[in-house]
Parts: C-alpha cells; structure tokens; sequence
C-alpha cells in the first residue's frame, strides 16, 4: 500500500493501540499527544470480550492479569455508611469468562511500552488545523510546525480536535446522556482493601474504591445534570461544579468533595456519546471515542478502542487503498459500536436513582436480597448483556 506514513492524534489507549499495529504492518505512525506526557492514573476500566484477544495477539495478556486490580468485594451504603447489600466484586463489574479489570493508566503505559522505542511520539503538541488532497494531508500543529501525512488517524477522545478539524463542531456529533461524571484520586480514609463502597442519593451517586497495589484511592461521582455550563479555564470551577451538585449529601460525601478540591487529577466532563453517519473523511478517519464514544456507563469504552484500533490497522494493511480500508473498517466496527452505546442509557438509570422513593425501595430491596440464597443471580440479566455486547463482532485475523 502506497500510504504509508500516519498521524495518529491521541496516546491514550486507541492511539497507542493503533501505533503498535500500524508499525507492525510496516507504516510509519507518528503519534501527536497534547499533554505533556503520557497520561497517568484514570479510574479503572475493563478489557472484555473481543477485546480479550487483541491485548492476547499484542503479547500483554498475562502483563494485564498481573497488574489487574484485584477487586474483592463490592458494597452499596446508606446515608449512614450501613452496609445494604454486598456481593462479589467481578459480579458487581459485570466481569466473566477472564474479562480483566486494570487501571486505565496501567494498561496505557503497557501498549506505549511496546513501542516507545520504535513509534515516535511527540508530547506537548496537538493537530491545529488539517488540508487534505488527492496525494496526503498536510497538517499544521499548534506549536507551528506544518508537516504532511499520508493518512490522519483522529484518537483524541470525546473532544477531538481531529474530528473538529476534519468533520466540523463538537456540537454536531456529541450528545449528552443528561449526567455529570466526575473521579479523582483520594486519600483512602476509610482504610478500603481492594473494595469498593457506592452511595445512591436522589439524581446522585458517589463511591470510592481501592485497588491492589495502591496507596490512595479514587472516588467517583456520578449525577444527574442537563447541562454542565462553567468556566473551563477556572481550575477551581470543577471542584465548585461538585460541590453545587452534591450539597447536604450524606454518608462520606462531604469528605470527598473536600478531597476533590484538593486532587491534582480530578476529571469532570459531561456523560457523553459520540454519534456519526461516518468515520471518515477522505484521508481522515476516527476511532475509540472520538468516533464512536459510548460513555463511562457502558463500561465500554477501553475495549472500543482496543478492538477498533486492530481493525482498522488490519484493514489498512490489506490490499485495496485507504478507501476500501476506511470503509470495510467502519462496515466490521460500526454494529459492534452500536451495540456497546445502546447499554449507555440503560445502565445509567440504574446507577443514578431519579427520586427518594425510588432510593428508598431501591435500598430496601437489596437489604432483603441481600440475604437470600444465590443473591448473586440478581446481576445475571445485566452481566448477560454486558458479555452479549463485548463479543458482538467476528474478530479477522490480519496478515502477521
């Protein structure tokens, strides 16, 4: 194939993804990151499914299980930190058949290890604007340097200037679920040991968990909210958006709030889908969330952009043009995608209980379940799901 060298926009798990197996298939990617490097920490995420096998071809699958987070149980709280319900940790994930919980940052690191000594990556920097034509594309970086590409990958997540730059405004393709998401680190005061404890208040939900290995923990928030409006540049404005959102919640609320205004990593975005009619625009095309965001709620998202970078590397490898590639790329991920978006708006509802009364017979409910016999089995339906969507794609195998 005469395209040979690709801009990969994003170092998160999409665009090293995608870096390695491009340099695999004998491209020469060039990875472009705006943080100043690679980017630490993030909540812990799932690698499932389909997405299984690609992490096994990359040579990380044991490297994964051996940094997994090692969760053990899973409890949900009262205003009074009593104790509803408990239940095994990978039942509360949704996690069967070897599904492997890591720490988004962990795995990160793992995939750029593969090729920080053949990919270049260049930190600190960002796509400004893009011109394609017939031959490449020649795209102008926001620290001033023009280069020209063969191709241009856009994995710079759900605020993709990629997409912007190629596709048009963010407006016209993120849709808001109508909640807030927010997590940050936090110091482990409630002395947790690979276990979590949710909170569910009326449009609010909090929880903090501890994973193996770590020396703090990380909370995270999760309510309802039609629209997210603050000052973007304030960088107390997040802190202050939880504060407004969680005011005179019970159980350990307040201290976490405390805790996040402190937080050198707190994130708080819209909970948020990518929707398009296509993933690519000539020589450009879009993976992982900044083609096809399904939203924390799915629990998705990693494996999305695991399985979405193989594929579209694998097609580009083949013969036929990028045309031909984009297209059959978008033909195999567009249904999986789909699939996994769908469980968004489903599971949020049941994270984020609308009113009092719903809590109430909510809470009451599980403190009765909670006792009976095979209490496990009241997750079946969502786990079911869960694993039905991870595996919703015939995964080719590509060439080497």
């Amino acid at each position: 194939m005469a395209a040979r060298r690709v801009l990969v926009s994003g170092a998160g798990i999409a665009g090293t993804t995608l870096a390695y197996w491009l340099h695999r298939n004998g491209f020469e990617p060039v990875v472009v990151e705006r943080a100043p490097a690679l980017r630490p920490g993030g909540y812990k995420i799932d690698v499932r499914g389909a997405a299984l096998p690609v992490v096994e071809r990359m040579g990380l699958l044991d490297a994964v299980r051996e940094a997994r987070t090692d969760m053990q149980q899973a409890f949900i709280v009262d205003a009074k930190g009593r104790k509803a319900a408990a239940m095994d940790a990978d039942t509360f994930g949704g996690r069967v058949h070897g599904d492997a919980e890591i720490h988004r940052g962990a795995l990160a690191r793992l995939i750029h290890g593969l090729t920080a000594d053949t990919v270049e990556y260049r930190f600190g920097d960002s796509i400004a604007t893009l011109e394609q034509d017939a031959d490449g594309v020649d795209v102008v970086f926001e620290s001033g340097r023009s280069e020209r590409f063969d191709l241009v990958a856009g994995a710079d997540g759900l605020h993709s200037r990629t997409r912007k730059a190629a596709f048009g405004p963010e407006s016209e393709y993120v849709v808001g679920l109508g909640y807030g998401v927010a997590s940050c680190s936090v110091p482990n005061t409630l002395g947790l040991d690979r276990c979590e404890m949710t909170y569910v208040g009326a449009g609010r939900t909090a929880l903090v968990y501890h994973t193996a290995g770590s020396d703090h923990a990380t909370a995270l928030f999760l309510w309802a909210a039609e629209a997210l409006e603050y000052d973007r540049k304030d960088p107390a404005a997040p802190a202050q958006v939880l504060r407004d959102a969680y005011a005179g919640e019970g159980w350990e609320v307040p201290k976490l709030l405390e805790a996040a205004a402190d937080a050198e990593d707190l994130y708080l975005d819209p909970l948020a889908q990518v929707r398009m009619d296509h993933w690519s625009q000539g020589r450009v095309a879009l993976l992982g969330d900044a083609a096809h965001a399904a939203s924390a709620a799915s629990g998705q998202g990693t494996s999305l952009a695991l399985v979405g970078a193989y594929v579209l590397a694998g097609e580009l490898a083949r013969d036929g043009g990028h045309e031909r590639a984009f297209q059959a790329y978008e033909e195999r991920m567009r249904p999986f995608a789909e699939t996994n978006q769908a469980l968004g708006p489903k599971n949020v509802k049941s994270m984020v209980m609308a009113s009092e009364a719903q809590v109430r017979f909510g809470m009451g409910f599980l403190k009765v379940a909670s006792r009976l016999p095979g209490k496990d089995r009241l997750m079946a339906p969502v786990v079911k799901a869960i694993h039905k969507a991870a595996t919703a794609i015939d995964l080719p195998e590509y060439g080497k």
